[in-house]
């Protein structure tokens, strides 16, 4: 036997390796970066778990969700294996324990989610390690034109050249061929080092059952009912249609819990638990749930509202039938959902004069500044993402590059007398803590520090203080808190012409509202194309397949094209009514997008911090599509300027 056979009897228990893993694991060993495209439940954790345990060095994984990690490393410590994760439920005790292990060596594996590597401390500390492999899950999130584009993700690969990381491990499940060619692109992933196994899952049955939307929950109960027992998930587009649909279910039987962000954490952990002691609860979910459930025998996957796209369809059904029994996903379909869908992708598209203004704030700054994407959300009223999905922009670009996030006040309590601190070094770094100590300001038992202020005044640099004072807390001199988050930024050019970076960038930002709706157009033609369900989906992520022959469709249920629900034209009274709301020359209000968005019920900083959602006219048109909406607030401004 080879030594990964070995291992993965020796450490994991297993006699047999899943489809592609051993060729992932292989090539890693040999040195490679690779890109492994498996579907969800195929098995992707193994791929870098057993390889950590045989190369020589740490494996850092990357994972976007606090509950994957946990899941993870219970397995693994249950195994014997050296690992930990890194996140913000830690203890000061467990944290501090943690960076001793690390670097003593002790660990084989950290867990740490993709906002770390904007965490300077934590770079300071993993560059002193030697990273065998770098392993990234969800690595869909680092292409722009994927359906779960997250810019933290896009500065991974540069970071993982600066690291010196020996090799790569990218894995996802929902990679159509151009997200695999820009993940590939990025960590200069070979063609042959591409693993694919195939999207198909022959346990599967695919349903999808056209609904107008006064009849969805009663035929939701019917499908519920007339079919065994079983664990469950209902996937809803909003957190209101969670919770009434959980009462709704309920009230008629079933045991039903909702589960979304906007319940408290120890709620839903609470709820995650149960449903995975179960085996036939229901859970009424945003997609808030699912990622990193790791349970087996989910026989149902409901989709009570259209997904965002066949991505997001492919990750939610993919949950069920893991053990490989028979299960059924049915999708409710109804043409009006897809409203609500494009209102979100709209909403998230800046003006062009707000791209314009922010971007002159960027290049105007000194070469070396640093911003509060916090304070310029609520300056210019866009989300926290969309500011650094402009930044990223500008990065990728070569306008700017980050010098990473930093905490402009550090905050410490000392755990032993200053003499027995400075006791331990040489004469020269003693004497540079104590003039970063003298600079303290004392309070009841914390002393502050402007690290910015304090480098200028000593003439050190800011890196230097900012290392002395992590290392301090990894020996346990001291306790540390950080507050007044902020990102760092170099101006490496200026453009030769702003009108046309500024045309540029709004073009991006409109080339992907473009893509997002397309995809919501691409779910609603799988759901009303009139062949199988499967072969459709699978040729979507560039695979073909014959006829899955227990589809819907192979059963005979044949579908037909989708069509929404007709809506009655703008009314005298509806022009009225944006009248009255326009002469009130809400601040927050100014723009046309501005006043559509709140118009559809998409709520921006500026008008949460205004306090309008409570306004009559807010979400007054949800139910309308965005576009509709937008045509029919220039047209009354327009009248009304005239």
């Amino acid at each position: 036997m080879t030594t990964i056979d070995q291992e993965l009897q020796r450490s994991f228990g297993f006699n047999t390796f899943r489809d592609g893993q051993k060729e992932v694991m292989t090539r890693l060993l040999a040195g490679k970066s690779v890109l492994a495209v498996f579907p969800t439940g195929g098995g992707k954790s193994l791929c870098y778990q057993l390889p950590a345990l045989l190369l020589d060095g740490l494996t850092v994984v990357i994972s976007p969700l606090i509950a994957l990690m946990k899941d993870q490393l219970d397995f693994l410590l249950n195994k014997g294996v050296p690992a930990a994760r890194l996140d913000s439920t830690l203890t000061r005790e467990e944290n501090q324990q943690l960076f001793n292990d690390l670097h003593a060596g002790k660990l084989k594996l950290l867990y740490v989610s993709p906002e770390r590597f904007g965490n300077e401390r934590f770079l300071k500390s993993i560059a002193r390690q030697r990273i065998a492999l770098l392993a990234i899950d969800e690595a869909h999130c680092i292409s722009e034109w994927g359906h779960n584009f997250r810019p933290d993700y896009l500065k991974i690969a540069r970071l993982a050249k600066e690291l010196k990381v020996e090799r790569t491990l990218t894995l996802t499940a929902t990679a159509t061929p151009t997200v695999a060619t820009d993940i590939c692109a990025a960590f200069a992933v070979a063609e042959q080092d591409y693993i694919y196994t195939g999207f198909y899952r022959p346990n599967l049955q695919l349903s999808v059952r056209p609904v107008a939307q006064d009849d969805r929950r009663e035929i939701l109960l019917a499908q519920i009912k007339k079919r065994p027992p079983g664990s469950t998930i209902v996937y809803v587009t909003l957190q209101r249609t969670a919770e009434e649909i959980a009462t709704y279910l309920g009230q008629n039987g079933f045991v039903a819990t909702a589960y979304h962000a906007g319940l408290k954490s120890e709620e839903r952990t609470a709820i995650q638990n149960s449903f995975m002691a179960s085996n036939r609860a229901i859970i009424v979910a945003t997609i808030a749930f699912g990622m990193g459930i790791d349970k087996a025998d989910i026989r149902y996957v409901y989709h009570y509202n259209l997904p965002k796209g066949l991505e997001s369809y492919s990750q939610e059904i993919g949950r069920a039938g893991r053990d490989g029994e028979p299960s059924v996903c049915e999708l409710l379909a109804s043409a009006d959902d897809a409203i609500t869908l494009e209102n979100f992708s709209y909403g998230d598209t800046p003006e062009k004069e707000t791209i314009d203004a922010l971007v002159r704030r960027l290049l105007a700054a000194q070469e070396i500044f640093d911003i509060s994407e916090q304070q310029l959300s609520g300056e210019f009223d866009l989300r926290p993402l969309v500011v650094k999905t402009l930044l990223t922009y500008l990065e990728l670009e070569g306008y700017l590059v980050s010098t990473g996030q930093f905490y402009s006040e550090y905050k410490f309590q000392p755990l032993k007398p200053s003499t027995e601190i400075f006791a331990r070094f040489s004469a020269e770094r003693a004497e540079f803590l104590k003039s970063v100590f003298r600079h303290a300001k004392k309070g009841r038992t914390w002393f502050t520090l402007d690290t910015v202020a304090v480098s200028q005044e000593i003439d050190q640099p800011r890196d230097r203080i900012v290392a002395a004072l992590g290392y301090l807390e990894e020996e346990g001199d001291m306790l540390i808190n950080v507050a007044g988050i902020r990102q760092g930024y170099r101006r490496l050019k200026r453009p030769a012409d702003l009108e046309t970076l500024i045309d540029a960038l709004h073009e991006r930002f409109r080339k992907r509202e473009e893509n997002d709706l397309g995809r919501i157009e691409q779910t609603l033609a799988f759901a009303g194309q009139n062949g199988c369900l499967t072969q459709y989906l699978l040729a979507y992520f560039g695979e073909q397949h014959a006829a899955c022959g227990h589809c819907s469709w192979c059963h005979g249920r044949k579908q037909a094209p989708l069509q929404p629900h007709p809506r009655p034209p703008f009314s005298t009274e509806d022009e009225e009514r944006l009248h009255r709301l326009m002469t009130e020359k809400h601040a927050a209000l100014r723009t046309l997008r501005q006043l559509t968005r709140f118009l559809c019920g998409l709520s921006s900083p500026a008008t949460t911090q205004a306090k309008l959602r409570s306004h009559a006219m807010f979400a007054a048109y949800a139910a309308i599509p965005f576009k509709d909406v937008l045509q029919f607030v220039q047209k009354t401004r327009s009248v009304i300027e005239r």
